[in-house]
């Protein structure tokens, strides 16, 4: 008669155990749900079970063998622990974090669970208690890990002196850590250190000749400098975020013309969706340039597509909202961040709406019902830009804007957007042309190769509280202004599904 009630004895339990630490996940995981069948109420079986399966990455089925482990024995660190990192694979973060602090109750100097934690956190975005968590676990057990963490969150803060301080501790105990040193060099580069930035990619693929942010990096450094047939070998290297888009932008700017209609004729002929802003940058500069159809279809007419909006909170009378944002951006200590297109002017570093003040919080929640809008006032467009919305409304970035007298912001597009926009604070008055300080938009910039030189352009003139919207396809810039005043806004990128995050687990 098949026992039903009683436990496996040591001799059923070795042979699976055995499996498990030899590697052979999959026949672990077959011989446990067998024995399981006998011994339904096995603590031990259901925890090799979840290991297995969280190592053949079916992380929904470790969920529930590990919820079903603690169901019997619950006062087990180690699988609370387990649990939260099962579910964060699943992107169940706020689940994850209470496993992780069932975890630390149980055990309070679980470094690792501390450590985990912080990732959780960072990943929705609460980068102040991230903080706090990483330090919790590096004043537990310092490793090149906790410290390399601890330094992309103070990035996104935008701390990037203190980062870069943990960046080279994480090397210092781990001198082969080849993300942190990408990751200090995207530092550097943040303060407009590109000799010492570009030294770190270097250092990276050393370590990892395959590493694809620094090749990605390397990329964008050489193509900026212009060296486009250098950069194109490194970003077909990465095979990272936008590659594909960055590669082809070298083609034209190279003026290769014929190469570049054949690979974009390949990218509109493959390609399901045609969802790369930047791609469709590129597409309607060329048929602009040749007198040619734009066969891509993000956003043909992204002129029409253009949105402005004021924000009640900060275009009424004295608002308290308007001026608590301007308190918070003079009065917290943000680095700024070296930005070349930027004339008489700064931006801040890392990600505003990220940050823990309340009125950068605030304002980046108004942002996301604005992208609502949007997206409601264009419903019906037959075009990737609307049908391929994205459903969850994150920021792939977000700074501050300060411009003084003479002050621009050049032309450019931004790359790895999808909805692009600013929100304005502060708008200079004295003028001696309306459209000073204005925000231009358009289909040429960036020294664009030109066969002519008509490209239209359209201007929004935003007031104090407006918001303008648009596809991060256009390119657009600041009009210089003559007054002895200021210009502020922060602008901000939404960030397309699916993109891909440079930054490694605890």
């Amino acid at each position: 008669m098949a026992k039903t009630n009683s436990q496996p004895n040591q001799f059923e339990i070795q042979p699976v155990l055995q499996l498990l630490n030899t590697g052979k996940l999959a026949e672990a995981a077959s011989v446990a749900k067998q024995l399981l069948t006998r011994y339904p109420n096995t603590f031990i079986l259901y925890q090799i079970l979840g290991v297995a399966q969280d190592g053949l990455g079916q992380f929904n089925d470790a969920i529930e063998s590990y919820t079903k482990a603690l169901s019997l024995q619950p006062n087990t660190p180690d699988l609370h622990f387990n649990l939260g990192i099962a579910l964060a694979n699943v992107g169940q973060y706020e689940a994850a974090e209470k496993s992780y602090l069932q975890a630390i109750a149980l055990q309070p100097r679980f470094f690792e669970a501390h450590g985990n934690l912080g990732t959780v956190l960072q990943k929705q975005g609460r980068l102040e208690q991230a903080i706090v968590s990483y330090r919790t676990a590096l004043s537990i057990h310092e490793d090149a890990r906790g410290h390399f963490n601890l330094g992309t969150a103070l990035r996104d803060e935008g701390k990037l002196d203190e980062a870069i301080t943990h960046f080279k501790r994480a090397i210092a105990l781990f001198p082969n850590y080849a993300d942190a040193h990408n990751y200090l060099g995207e530092c550097l580069r943040d303060q407009g250190n590109m000799e010492e930035a570009v030294k770190k990619y270097l250092d990276t693929l050393k370590l990892n000749p395959n590493h694809a942010g620094a090749n990605y990096n390397m990329g964008e450094f050489l193509y900026l400098a212009g060296r486009f047939d250098e950069a194109v070998d490194y970003l077909e290297r990465s095979q990272l975020d936008d590659w594909q888009e960055r590669a082809l932008y070298c083609t034209y700017k190279a003026g290769q013309f014929d190469t570049f209609k054949t690979k974009l004729d390949d990218i509109v002929r493959t390609h399901q969706k045609h969802d790369a802003p930047f791609l469709a940058t590129l597409s309607s500069h060329y048929a602009r340039n040749f007198g040619v159809e734009d066969q891509y279809n993000f956003c043909k007419n992204g002129f029409d597509f253009v949105y402005q909006n004021s924000i009640t909170e900060l275009a009424e009378p004295n608002s308290q909202f308007l001026q608590d944002l301007l308190n918070d951006i003079d009065n917290t200590a943000i680095e700024v961040r070296a930005q070349g297109m930027i004339i008489n002017g700064k931006q801040s570093a890392g990600n505003l709406f990220k940050r823990p003040e309340a009125s950068f919080r605030k304002l980046g929640e108004l942002v996301k019902q604005e992208f609502i809008n949007y997206k409601n006032k264009f419903a019906g467009a037959d075009c990737e830009l609307i049908k391929s919305f994205p459903n969850e409304l994150e920021f792939t970035s977000s700074w501050y804007v300060r411009l003084r007298r003479g002050g621009f912001v050049d032309r450019h597009i931004h790359e790895v957007g999808w909805i692009s926009g600013a929100v304005y604070l502060v708008l200079p008055k004295d003028k001696k042309d309306p459209d000073e300080g204005c925000f231009e938009y358009g289909l040429h910039g960036d020294n664009y190769p030109l066969q002519h030189d008509d490209f239209p352009t359209g201007i929004a003139r935003p007031k104090v509280g407006d918001i303008v919207l648009f596809p991060s396809s256009l390119f657009h810039r600041t009009i210089p202004f003559t007054g002895n005043e200021e210009r502020i806004c922060i602008a901000f990128d939404l960030k397309p599904e699916g993109e891909i995050f440079r930054r490694s687990n605890y």
